[in-house]
């Protein structure tokens, strides 16, 4: 019984380590959406809430107006967005443990490519006359309203 114990008391503490930091509004959701579920059916959570957990991988070395997250699953992670000066995340942050809530939402932007198509000759290299360069991808992010690290 005693080892029982000991296993839910170190889970509570991974969750909420004592030394954590509250950033923005309070968090109102219970229940956690992994970040592979959100990453495999992404359209599904467009305009939803969520509560998200994970290691902080990546922050914005400029304003702090961003971090990524680690998914549970190898290789997946999420960029958390919040708007400038709200909430600022330093960069100690950096490989702690996360609790994030925030709403899902996509956007479009330019797919980084190169160009080796018909455009590879060096008079079609530039940007403006290569159409290959242009295509546009949908990225998912959460736009985050707090958070515990």
């Amino acid at each position: 019984m005693k080892e029982v114990t000991k296993n839910i008391l170190k889970e509570i503490y991974k969750e909420r380590p004592k030394d954590s930091k509250k950033y923005g509004k309070e968090l109102s959701l219970k229940e956690k959406t992994s970040i592979s579920e959100i990453l495999e059916n992404p359209e599904e959570f467009v305009g939803k809430k969520v509560l998200v957990e994970g290691n902080v991988v990546g922050v914005c070395e400029k304003r702090g107006c961003w971090i990524d997250l680690s998914g549970d699953k190898e290789f997946e992670k999420i960029k958390i967005k919040v708007n400038d000066g709200e909430i600022v995340f330093p960069l100690e942050v950096k490989g702690k443990k996360a609790l994030v809530e925030g709403e899902v939402y996509s956007l479009e932007v330019e797919k980084k490519s190169d160009c080796s198509g018909k455009c590879n000759d060096e008079k079609k290299k530039n940007e403006e006359e290569c159409e290959h360069g242009k295509q546009k991808e949908k990225v998912y992010q959460i736009k985050g309203f707090g958070a515990k690290i």
